[in-house]
């Protein structure tokens, strides 16, 4: 797929006002698409890079960004090139490092037409605006794909990130949401509350509850199979690292495979 595809469409996402006209717009974007090419579609999209940062700063995007290069007559920058290049991008260092990426970024945009220009700009500076688009993204997986929109939500959930499932259930239909299943070591996207009206209509809806004080730290997902332990936050980052002692903790437990979902507090021991 041409990137002046997936600019024209985002174009036309971020003017639309009405969510069912997006849903439509982005449908019929992943209907053309490959399935292989659909987790770039999401992340362009997006405003997401695959490769997170890429080391291209203002001080070479003043190089080449409009009208320093100018653009292509004809739209011929595929998805792939663009995704090869960021890969490029990413993988410079050492000496030399800012002529290469200046090099690198300058070649991308000597080949992109002024639309895609505009989109490669935004995506590299994080400026890409489209207001709840995964959500909205989802939705047009689901119709493209002809699947049901809630089990498609409970596989992204499950995996953890909408890509991986829209390439498979583009590729193979519903048959694939089968393949996405709670598994330890694969942090899952959190489940999040949800306000009720008062205390009364909450009960109505959940039934028997337990009350308690709530203790503000960092929520957390961790995850244990042998002695291996990682510890992801809400955004699924993982922070290992960070926690050693609920690693230690975690590792006292007499279990060998599990899944824990907590909030971790800083307590002084002393007070």
């Amino acid at each position: 797929m041409l990137l002046a595809r997936v600019a024209d469409v985002s174009r036309q996402v971020a003017a639309e006002s009405a969510r069912s006209r997006k849903i439509r717009l982005l449908a019929e974007l992943f209907v053309e698409a490959e399935p292989e090419e659909s987790p770039l579609v999401i992340a362009y999209l997006s405003g997401r890079l695959p490769q997170g940062r890429i080391g291209v700063g203002w001080s070479v995007l003043k190089e080449v960004a409009p009208p320093a290069v100018p653009p292509a007559d004809e739209p011929g920058l595929t998805l792939e090139r663009v995704d090869r290049t960021m890969g490029d991008l990413a993988a410079v260092s050492g000496a030399g490092s800012r002529a290469a990426r200046t090099h690198l970024v300058h070649a991308l945009f000597a080949a992109a037409t002024e639309a895609e220009q505009e989109l490669l700009l935004r995506l590299l500076t994080g400026e890409v605006r489209q207001g709840a688009l995964d959500a909205v993204a989802l939705e047009g997986v689901a119709q493209a794909a002809g699947v049901p929109s809630a089990e498609l939500r409970r596989a992204v959930m499950l995996e953890g990130s909408l890509p991986p499932v829209a390439q498979a259930v583009l590729a193979d239909g519903a048959a694939a949401l089968d393949r996405f299943t709670l598994r330890v070591g694969n942090p899952v996207q959190p489940m999040l509350a949800h306000t009720a009206s008062s205390v009364t209509g909450a009960i109505g809806d959940l039934g028997p509850c337990v009350v308690e004080e709530k203790l503000d730290g960092i929520r957390v997902q961790v995850h244990r199979s042998g002695d291996e332990v990682r510890v992801h936050t809400r955004s699924l980052d993982d922070i290992t690292d960070r926690l050693p002692e609920v690693v230690e903790a975690v590792r006292a437990v007499p279990a060998d495979g599990f899944i824990l979902d907590g909030e971790v507090i800083a307590l002084d021991p002393g007070t």
